[in-house]
């Protein structure tokens, strides 16, 4: 699968900047509250010793994922992750496409709790939770 495939497909490209971009492009899907954050396995994100992706760029894509759906939560508004969880399930090899349709847990005043499972072509990776805080605009 290949960049043309996924927008083929009917997935959009999330723009992404500085340290969020390292990790590739990520692609969404879906509507707010139901949407699926995808990312495509490459060489660049492979650990140095084997050919799986890295934990690192499985946690930040996670992050990313949670943060899609805390954001939709809090309709655009400005938000920052308070804590994030990963449990590793699988590996993941070069080629696959890595998904999470985050899933609203809670929602208070200032804290988002979204949780949701990363999968590879359909078998689960990984699964992770996380605790999102809304900024207030500065003044």
């Amino acid at each position: 699968m290949d960049e043309a495939a996924l927008e083929a497909a009917g997935w959009q490209r999330l723009p992404t900047a500085r340290f969020s971009a390292a990790i590739g492009p990520t692609w969404v899907k879906g509507g707010p509250g139901r949407r699926t954050v995808a990312l495509l396995a490459h060489e660049g994100i492979v650990n140095d010793y084997g050919a799986v992706v890295h934990g690192g760029a499985l946690m930040t894509f996670a992050d990313i994922a949670l943060g899609v759906g805390a954001a939709d939560a809090l309709a655009a508004e400005s938000l920052v992750t308070a804590q994030l969880q990963y449990q590793f399930a699988g590996g993941v090899p070069v080629g696959r496409l890595i998904t999470c349709a985050p899933e609203l847990v809670r929602k208070t005043s200032q804290l988002i709790f979204v949780r949701g499972l990363l999968k590879a072509d359909d078998e689960v990776v990984g699964s992770t939770e996380g605790i999102f805080k809304a900024l207030k605009p500065r003044s």
